[in-house]
């Protein structure tokens, strides 16, 4: 379990999440902001917990979930992917549970994953690709000290078949 501050836990995924997974994975709403559009089954997603190393080395990425520090209940979850262990970096994805949004918890849990990927994987870089029209995200990666480095034009397909831009933000951690 991964704790660095009072407000959030990260812990390695198990079977009891997948109620969590089916629904964050099967959210229509979400798939604009990820890389998929289909939705998921619980089979599928039950062999994706049990056959997930939970080694980001073997796996070459690593979901956590996100649970109230003081509570436990889950909020969300945190993903590094694409994970390149020669350049040391990896790209940041979160998602926060519409019920818990505005509460704090994506930015302790950012802060949670920067120490992580710092002190125990010994990354020097994360990044996030986000849409330019995802202003939530754009505040809180901006305000977690990640700076815009390129735009991707036309880089998101909308659900109404229009493309936005996206920007790359980095964090030299």
């Amino acid at each position: 379990m991964i704790k660095v501050n009072m407000k959030v836990r990260l812990r390695a995924m198990e079977p009891e999440d997948l109620d969590l997974l089916y629904r964050i994975e099967n959210d229509a709403d979400l798939w604009a902001v990820g890389a998929t559009n289909v939705p998921y089954s619980r089979y599928t997603l039950h062999d994706y917990i049990a056959t997930s190393a939970d080694d980001i080395f073997a796996d070459r990425q690593l979901r956590l979930i996100i649970e109230d520090a003081q509570e436990g209940f889950t909020v969300g979850m945190a993903d590094l992917i694409n994970f390149d262990p020669r350049h040391r970096r990896a790209e940041v994805g979160i998602i926060i549970e519409q019920p818990h949004r505005r509460k704090d918890y994506a930015k302790a849990a950012l802060e949670a994953l920067h120490d992580y990927a710092r002190r125990v994987i010994h990354l020097h870089q994360l990044y996030a690709i986000i849409g330019i029209d995802n202003q939530p995200a754009r505040r809180l990666f901006q305000s977690m000290g990640y700076l815009t480095t390129a735009t991707l034009v036309d880089w998101i397909l909308r659900s109404d078949e229009t493309y936005v831009d996206a920007e790359v933000m980095q964090l030299v951690i």
